[in-house]
């Protein structure tokens, strides 16, 4: 991939297990390696048909319903932001060939979030918070929040000096802010402050491409020095609920079994992340109060699927501090089936249909108009 081309240099990585296990991204489309398809806006926004939701036979209103998250503000919680930031945001430093400039190459610093055209209200509301920047299509299921200039990316920069991340893209950010405030004073128009955003930028995410590399030896470079991030402390719980917006996921399995109905019902709540945040994940067990952790390889998952403990700690977290979008929905009809599993109506046939049901309008099931 040439710098001349967008590429998406961003610090969301991508790896094969992440891809892989996040049942939730809906009809699994990606992008330029930092997209993850999650968020939509509440349902009153958009023309869905939801399976889930068009079953009549009970009222599900002792845990959760649809009209109390709707009546919530449309305003995004600062804290909120930055989690879905650290499960969803980009930072970028774009260098690309410029013959109008004397040193005749240029830089553009980047803050972007892609999303399926399903996530697009999310995106406006993330913009209206902002204040700054610009939605944009690409391809033809996909938008892009992002922001560029310097003027409009100290909207950006205040927000996360105030509000910080606290996954290793932290790192990221740090770096992405040498390269804006270099910009800022100017040097990226003389050819030793090119070299030093050049050299910064060998730190950050996937390094430098091909040309970056021929034009610009390692002998001329001194590269930055990546910092990691040591603070990982949960300061507020809406960050979790942003970060669970992105990352998490809301899973119903039914399989075979040899009780008497043949078939049996299992819940899982999980948060998958890149092992370099292991620390952050494990942390979750403490601040939640239940879960286990599993590591693969690259990849660390936060699980709970004990029922007492989806009900009585997780449910009840997320009464008090909602999700938003596309998950939001994941999670009501996770809380029906979790009240008839309390009700012990899994173990009936009527009840196994319902979540059956249930079950089939969820994640990657779930099916909605064209927002457009």
């Amino acid at each position: 991939m040439k710098e001349t081309e967008m590429g998406d240099r961003g610090s969301k990585s991508d790896f094969s297990r992440l891809r892989s296990v996040k049942e939730q991204r809906v009809d699994g489309s990606w992008h330029n390696r930092c997209l993850r398809c999650t968020l939509m806006d509440f349902e009153r926004n958009y023309q869905v048909k939801i399976p889930s939701n068009q079953i009549n036979k009970r009222s599900f209103s002792s845990i959760a319903s649809v009209e109390h998250v709707s009546q919530d503000k449309l305003q995004i919680d600062p804290w909120f932001l930055t989690g879905f930031t650290d499960a969803e945001g980009c930072f970028l430093i774009r260098n690309y060939r410029d013959n109008k400039l004397k040193i005749g190459w240029g830089v553009l610093p980047i803050f972007k979030i892609t999303l399926h055209q399903k996530d697009k209200a999310l995106l406006e509301q993330i913009k209206s918070y902002f204040c700054v920047g610009s939605i944009s299509k690409q391809g033809t299921q996909i938008f892009q929040y992002s922001v560029q200039s310097v003027k409009d990316l100290a909207r950006i920069i205040d927000h996360f000096e105030k509000y910080p991340l606290i996954t290793q893209k932290q790192a990221d950010y740090e770096i992405f802010k040498q390269v804006f405030y270099l910009i800022s004073r100017k040097e990226h128009l003389t050819l030793p402050g090119l070299q030093k955003i050049v050299a910064i930028k060998t730190s950050m995410n996937w390094g430098l491409s091909d040309e970056l590399k021929e034009s610009f030896p390692d002998q001329l470079l001194t590269p930055t020095p990546r910092s990691l991030v040591i603070n990982q402390n949960i300061e507020d719980p809406n960050w979790l609920a942003g970060f669970t917006a992105g990352e998490g996921s809301f899973l119903c399995t039914i399989y075979k079994s040899k009780i008497k109905l043949g078939k049996a019902v299992t819940l899982c709540f999980k948060l998958t992340q890149h092992a370099r945040d292991e620390k952050l994940i494990r942390s979750l067990v403490e601040y939640l109060g239940c879960g286990k952790v599993y590591v693969y390889k690259e990849v660390v998952e936060f699980k709970i699927t004990k029922l007492n403990d989806l009900s009585e700690k997780i449910i009840p977290f997320f009464q008090r501090t909602p999700i938003k979008g596309v998950k939001l929905l994941d999670y009501l009809d996770f809380v029906k089936i979790i009240e008839l599993m309390k009700n012990k109506d899994h173990l009936t046939r009527s009840g196994l249909d319902e979540i059956s049901e249930i079950q089939a309008g969820m994640n990657q099931r779930r099916k909605f108009s064209d927002p457009n």
